[in-house]
């Protein structure tokens, strides 16, 4: 079983371990309940100890079907082995409904608690049912301190240990830092290669925020993604020269940023190559090599919506920092 470095971030017990690779369940569409419950019990017998989810994906009752099923096999001896995430989604950023989203998360991981739960991005849907594209008049501002107040009310009574954000700029997390009285302790977002998130990497660091990347590799396949990190021609040179993969230098490069990762495979070949990237290093060569790769984003938050408004607009270009 592969051991995985881990860190400490801001919980209700003062600090807390997270593992730096957390095992993603963000699907495509075509993975059912069934398939996410043994990509866990597969993962778990890896090494993986962080799992993360989100009521958007549809996920949170496969993952706890996992968990449960690892705990029957004896794989792990408590559920407190593991470090979970779930994510608010935006249909359920204002206040009074924050509590029931994550009671509803709960119950549907089987879990008492979560180890973080994370705002998904910085805005507010007014939907009852996540559809997309979502019609623009379906769009609001999100208010930050009413829903941060939330958030820290599920951290006070114990339905989370942890609380954080997701896709928010360095603006909106000064304006949650500005009224909190539990800073966020992680910020996750679009973190590769390609886009490199330095000026936040640094500013997260400087308020003891973990910052977590996620499509480490571009999330090649989705509706999201792209093949940019599989094709970039520093990345091939380095694997090529290394012996190591596309995959691996660039999951080597975010650990050595300092930076959470998450890797999503299903595929237990890859879930064990995903993690064989803590014996060796990158040289000071390959990484100024890699720190002068053209800078694209390509995760935004306009893809979710028909038309792009004021809201959308504002936290695109706040993402856009760099």
């Amino acid at each position: 079983m592969i051991s995985i470095p881990h860190t400490t971030i801001r919980s209700s017990d003062g600090r807390r371990p997270i593992h730096l690779v957390g095992f993603g369940t963000a699907t495509s569409g075509t993975e059912g309940g069934d398939e996410v419950k043994a990509a866990v019990i597969e993962a778990i017998k890896i090494g993986y100890r962080h799992f993360d989810t989100a009521k958007l994906y549809g996920t949170e009752k496969g993952v706890g079907e996992g968990i449960k099923e690892a705990l029957r096999l004896g794989l792990i001896k408590s559920r407190d082995e593991l470090f979970i995430t779930t994510k608010l989604w935006c249909n359920s950023t204002q206040g009074h409904l924050v509590l029931p989203a994550i009671n509803q998360s709960l119950r549907d991981l089987g879990l008492e608690y979560v180890d973080l739960y994370l705002i998904h991005w910085p805005l507010t849907l007014h939907q009852d049912e996540v559809k997309f594209p979502v019609p623009n008049e379906c769009i609001a501002a999100i208010d930050i301190k009413d829903v941060w107040e939330a958030m820290e009310e599920c951290q006070n009574l114990g339905f989370t240990k942890s609380i954080g954000v997701s896709n928010f700029s360095p603006r909106l997390i000064e304006e949650v830092l500005s009224i909190a009285k539990i800073p966020p302790a992680v910020n996750q977002v679009e973190m590769n290669p390609l886009w490199q998130q330095k000026k936040l990497n640094e500013f997260c660091k400087t308020k003891d925020i973990l910052l977590t990347g996620y499509s480490p590799l571009g999330s090649p396949g989705t509706n999201w993604g792209h093949n940019g990190v599989m094709e970039c021609d520093v990345l091939q040179d380095i694997a090529k020269s290394r012996g190591k993969t596309i995959p691996q230098i660039s999951l080597r490069w975010m650990y050595e940023q300092g930076a959470g990762i998450i890797v999503k495979s299903f595929n237990p070949e890859w879930m064990k190559e995903n993690l064989d990237i803590f014996d060796w290093s990158l040289t000071e060569e390959e990484l100024i090599n890699i720190s002068r790769i053209p800078q694209k984003k390509h995760v935004y938050c306009a893809l979710m919506v028909n038309e792009p408004n004021d809201v959308i607009a504002d936290i695109d270009v706040g993402l856009s920092f760099q």
